[in-house]
């Protein structure tokens, strides 16, 4: 349990003992004087500013735990440093509110706790209590702190008693509040003959060990009294007052505290170990720390073992980060109770199985008695009914026989049919190889008259070019002769100047029939061309029709009728005129 669940246990009490209605809900001005109040016990700064901008006065109506809580939590609980202030004045600050409403011990002074007592209880049960609201403490934790208190007392607690006083509550069952426990107390039930002084003195030395957390131990309720101790630099032994704490062992001249001769800081480094008896001192242990070692002596073999565990305990606790062994304990025992209520839900849940199967096994004898019969009106039944299932079964096989016998002639029939069309479909499937291997090599037949065509093309466009470089080197050639022929009509009177004109006329002359003559040299060469390419027309046109033959002759007995032979004609049909036209421009 952490501070701030501690210091909220409390300020419920204050908060519930503000709501004078119970209604759930309190006054800002009493809030407002509560939260100062808080301020002050637990030592934090007062703002005054957020605690009037909270509570202002806008909306005249109570507020709420819910609508308090926000502000509790910012500006309250999460500034409170554990350490800065004193815890006690703080219980007693809502102890004080919480004990004027609702504590009511006897108005004739017969109270077998006093009001300090009472505070100091009120403590103690807030430590004890659920974490739940609101507040109660479980019959396992108020037997255990009846113990303690007893135990302080030397007194034995009649455990039967307190199980009958439990019982006969009405809510004893689930838990006591604190103030049923106060009134439990009071009463004397569980006290009787006891002074109060004694009663007061077991409170304070439980309230010292739990809630101050100024002794413990495992197996006994404190951990404090006179030890040996042998000193560091004169070596001789003295008798002193020890007194453990969760991570402080301290040691004082007396009981009575008033002078501390020195302290013995426990963690998770310091051991504890059992010595042999030397010195004329018996019962020595040590205690081991980081710096030094201090020997002691017990006055007997148990409170050495008392001591060496406790402080063992106080080493355990600070390794493993646990600032008190009791908070540790209520969790175990929270656990171990969970554990308890967890196994007897099981148990139950057992019980109740059990007999619902005990139940279900008894309606199952009753029905297998039922089933038990009615199998017997069955098997008679069932041998009528097998008697005549004998012969149906009979009569049925005998037909089966038959149709079994048909069945094996039909499925031989089917296997040599299976065999004739497997030979006929092998035989259809290299047809088919043979018209793809044909049908490749006619592809590539018209490939080359393809390409033969587009080299007759080719050099037809040759041709013709040079037909018409002729031509034009023709008419040049007369147009020449002609102007010649002007000339020498008419420059007859001028032949002397135009000698040389003549002259070169007649070298461009003879540069074009040179030119002319070339030319036809050049159209011999494209004339021998023509004939090459003529040659391998004829020569891929006779090919085409030999692979028309082999396929006309191949593609006949694919399948019955003249159908697919107009369509295996039909193929090469688009050739003829082809082959017609080209025959014809050779021609």
């Amino acid at each position: 349990m952490d501070l701030r669940a501690e210091l909220l246990k409390s300020i419920w009490y204050a908060f519930t003992a503000l709501d004078v209605e119970k209604s759930g809900k309190v006054s800002k001005s009493q809030l407002k004087v509560l939260s100062h109040n808080l301020y002050t016990v637990l030592c934090i700064p007062h703002d005054p500013v957020a605690l009037e901008e909270h509570f202002r006065d806008d909306d005249d109506g109570p507020v709420s735990s819910q609508g308090y809580m926000p502000y509790l939590n910012k500006y309250i609980l999460d500034k409170v440093e554990e350490g800065a202030f004193v815890k006690e004045n703080f219980d007693e600050l809502c102890w004080t509110l919480t004990a004027k409403k609702n504590y009511k011990p006897d108005r004739n002074g017969n109270s077998v706790v006093s009001h300090q007592d009472a505070f100091k209880l009120w403590c103690l049960f807030n430590f004890l209590s659920e974490d739940k609201y609101p507040l109660v403490m479980v019959p396992d934790e108020v037997e255990y702190l009846l113990k303690k208190i007893c135990t302080a007392m030397n007194v034995e607690l009649n455990s039967c008693e307190l199980d009958d006083y439990l019982s006969q509550e009405p809510q004893g069952q689930g838990g006591l509040t604190v103030w049923q426990f106060l009134d439990m107390v009071n009463s004397g039930r569980f006290l009787r003959g006891i002074e109060q002084e004694a009663i007061s003195m077991a409170v304070e030395e439980v309230y010292q060990e739990v809630i101050e957390d100024h002794g413990f131990d495992l197996r006994v309720s404190r951990a404090q009294g006179y030890l040996w101790k042998k000193g560091q630099l004169r070596r001789n032994w003295s008798e002193r007052w020890f007194m453990l704490k969760p991570s402080v062992l301290s040691y004082y001249m007396s009981e009575e505290r008033k002078e501390k001769k020195g302290s013995i800081m426990l963690d998770q480094h310091c051991c504890v170990e059992v010595l042999p008896d030397r010195d004329g001192k018996r019962c020595m242990f040590c205690v081991k720390t980081s710096s030094r070692t201090y020997e002691m002596s017990a006055s007997d073999t148990r409170q050495r073992q008392e001591w060496t565990l406790a402080i063992q305990t106080a080493i355990r606790l600070q390794a493993e980060g646990k600032k008190s062994l009791h908070k540790d304990l209520k969790q175990k025992r929270r656990e171990q109770r969970e554990q308890r209520e967890q196994r007897k839900a099981a148990k139950e849940e057992e019980t109740q199985r059990l007999k619902q199967l005990q139940e279900e096994k008894e309606r199952k004898l009753q029905e297998l008695e039922l089933l038990k019969e009615a199998q017997r009106q069955a098997e008679i039944l069932l041998q009528e009914e097998e008697q005549r299932r004998r012969q149906q079964h009979e009569e049925m096989q005998r037909t089966l026989e038959i149709q079994l016998r048909e069945a094996e002639q039909a499925r031989a029939s089917m296997q040599a049919e299976m065999v004739l069309k497997e030979a006929e479909a092998e035989r259809q499937r290299k047809r088919i190889l043979e018209l793809e291997d044909m049908q490749e090599r006619l592809q590539e037949a018209l490939q080359q008259e393809v390409k033969a065509r587009q080299d007759e093309e080719a050099v037809r466009y040759a041709q013709a070019r040079l037909l018409a470089e002729e031509e034009e080197k023709l008419k040049q050639l007369m147009k020449l002769k002609e102007e010649q022929e002007e000339y020498i009509i008419k420059t007859q009177l001028e032949k002397q100047v135009l000698k040389q004109e003549m002259e070169n006329k007649n070298k461009c002359l003879e540069e074009a029939q040179k030119q002319l003559e070339e030319v036809r040299v050049n159209r011999q060469r494209v004339d021998q061309d023509v004939m090459a390419a003529q040659r391998k027309l004829r020569q891929a046109s006779t090919n085409v029709k030999h692979w028309n033959v082999q396929m006309n002759r191949l593609m006949h007995p694919i399948g019955p009728g003249d159908k697919r032979t107009n369509m295996s004609g039909g193929v090469f049909a688009g050739y003829q005129p082809l082959l017609s036209r080209r025959d014809s421009s050779l021609k």
